[in-house]
């Protein structure tokens, strides 16, 4: 399996807990962290950790091995760390506030 089906099944699992504002970065040759980086929004904490939690029961059902996740008890964000992609699942007060879009600014976007 491919960092690409990694992206497409954390993407999907996003989408499906109604995740908002979901964007994707191509970090390839901009960091060492992942190769890609899955940001969203949910409108509660409650929210927050359900997309977080079908995130991880999702890349495990295809196979995928979680190497760690951060935050979850918070619920504020959650970092859910799957290898070459990293999911950052935030309550839509602190996505602003950290505003990782503006951070890696010189991440390209890509549509998925």
């Amino acid at each position: 399996m491919t960092k690409e089906t990694l992206l497409q099944v954390a993407y999907q699992a996003a989408e499906d807990k109604k995740a908002e504002d979901i964007v994707v970065l191509n970090m390839e040759g901009i960091s060492l962290l992942a190769d890609y980086f899955l940001i969203c929004s949910a409108n509660s904490d409650r929210q927050v950790q359900s997309i977080a939690r079908e995130l991880m029961d999702k890349a495990g059902e295809a196979g995928y091995e979680v190497k760690s996740v951060e935050g979850f008890d918070a619920a504020r964000w959650v970092l859910v760390d799957l290898g070459d992609v990293v999911a950052h699942v935030f309550h839509r007060d602190e996505r602003s506030y950290y505003n990782l879009e503006r951070l890696w600014r010189d991440a390209p976007q890509l549509e998925v």
